[in-house]
């Protein structure tokens, strides 16, 4: 078995796949700074209470954007899994990218781009609600030609109520109206209706840069709350990073060959 390791800025998602088929995902959060003895275990308690023997874990690729929990994390894949982990940013992912500077892109929207395109087809607009949220264009020939970087809606949301001495911490979800009666559901307001705006408008303006019959494949955790709000996301598919990773992998493993 595979398992596939995305470390986020909030969280690390991870994916066991038997083949081609996604058995189990898992979440941790990524900001407590851990030793590779607490990934190590963390990461075999995990496997082992959804029935799964580490022994079974054959290969693991990983895909970080925080350079800083690589070294312990790595430490605990040779540890805990006798294997030595396999990073995607040092393969041939499939695609040409042209951007003036590539090694600047992050894995993430590398491995998401890599999904899309092979999950269906280009030209693609690639949107990850995250953290960060990103918009990132696929040619039909596979070129990566970049995109938009944005801040995600609950880091707009923390800095909101941070910046904010007046305004409390809130749960981030529609409100029944546009027309706000109280403070709080002013805020949710603002957050999804004005989120759900950046997200038509960078869309529709990526498309009129030349691409106006691009699918739009939207992922990320955030996600669940934009998508169903409007009708320029053609498809939501929440494990497309994961499924990037296992792509990514096969091709490693058929280069290799």
């Amino acid at each position: 078995m595979l398992l596939v390791v995305d470390v986020g800025n909030t969280h690390i998602t991870l994916g066991v796949f038997d083949g081609k088929e996604l058995k189990a995902t898992f979440r941790a959060t990524a900001k407590q700074p851990r030793t590779s003895d607490e990934y190590g275990i963390q990461l075999c308690d995990m496997l082992m209470h959804r029935g799964f023997d580490v022994k079974d874990i054959e290969d693991v690729i990983v895909s970080s954007v925080v350079p800083d929990v690589m070294h312990s994390l790595g430490s605990a894949i040779i540890k805990y899994f006798h294997v030595k982990p396999i990073v995607p940013s040092t393969l041939d992912m499939g695609l040409k990218i042209n951007t003036e500077h590539p090694k600047e892109i992050g894995p993430d929207r590398i491995v998401d781009a890599v999904a899309a395109y092979e999950k269906y087809g280009g030209p693609v607009i690639v949107v990850d609600f995250g953290t960060a949220t990103t918009y990132d264009i696929v040619t039909a020939d596979g070129v990566f030609e970049g995109g938009v970087i944005s801040p995600g809606i609950r880091t707009s949301a923390r800095a909101l109520w941070g910046g904010a001495a007046m305004l409390p911490e809130i749960e981030i979800r529609k409100p029944e109206s546009v027309v706000a009666k109280e403070t709080v559901s002013s805020m949710q307001g603002g957050l999804v209706f004005g989120y759900i705006g950046q997200t038509e408008y960078i869309v529709n303006k990526l498309k009129a840069a030349g691409y106006p019959d691009a699918k739009v494949i939207a992922t990320g955790g955030l996600g669940n709350i934009i998508v169903p709000e409007t009708d320029v996301i053609d498809i939501y598919d929440p494990m497309l990073t994961l499924e990037g990773l296992r792509m990514i992998y096969e091709k490693h493993k058929k280069a290799e060959k």
